[in-house]
């Protein structure tokens, strides 16, 4: 018997040492749909760094997975805590000034945070739009919520639809490739 121990040991720490990495550290995701075309497609293969938000911070641009019910969504982080964010005649403007955009890969149509606070609340209760007026005064993102978009926003449900996103729902950072192969590498 101790001699099948003294075997098996070894395969143990490996799948102990695996479940640790994958559950706290980096797990593989697989992108659902084609709403971040032309940076990432269905089906494709990414890993998930599960602890960079823990040591650093949510950047613009970042490419995230946000846990959305029961289902894991990967979108751009656009608008951070305390920016007023809009889209007028297809441009991007953070603080009321013009940025680029160089990732949607076709025309966005114009919204404001109101108009994403009021996407949050109705599609969390039915509202009219007093409470809508009431609850949306804001014109800054709150502290700890993002402003989340697909690169191929005339398919893409993102803050749009869904609302900002609190940082508790950004379960990691994206930032690496793994399949297809002849795409295997760092993601832009």
């Amino acid at each position: 018997m101790k001699k099948f121990l003294k075997e098996i040991y070894p395969y143990i720490v490996i799948v102990v040492v695996v479940v640790i990495i994958r559950t706290f550290f980096i797990t593989p995701v697989v992108v659902d749909g084609p709403s971040m075309e032309d940076t990432l497609y269905d089906n494709e293969l990414l890993l998930l760094n599960k602890i960079s938000y823990k040591i650093s911070n949510i950047e613009r641009y970042d490419i995230v997975v946000i846990q959305e019910k029961d289902e894991k969504i990967i979108k751009r982080v656009y608008g951070l805590p305390g920016e007023k964010i809009e889209y007028k005649n297809n441009k991007l403007y953070i603080n009321d000034q013009e940025t680029e955009d160089n990732y949607a890969t076709n025309e966005t149509s114009d919204f404001t945070l109101k108009d994403i606070c009021a996407a949050s609340l109705k599609k969390n209760e039915i509202v009219t739009e007093e409470d809508i007026n009431k609850k949306c005064q804001d014109d800054k993102i709150p502290q700890d919520y993002y402003l989340v978009l697909g690169d191929n926003r005339k398919v893409s449900a993102d803050s749009r639809y869904y609302g900002l996103v609190p940082k508790s729902s950004i379960v990691g950072k994206v930032s690496f490739r793994f399949w297809p192969l002849n795409k295997l590498g760092i993601i832009d």
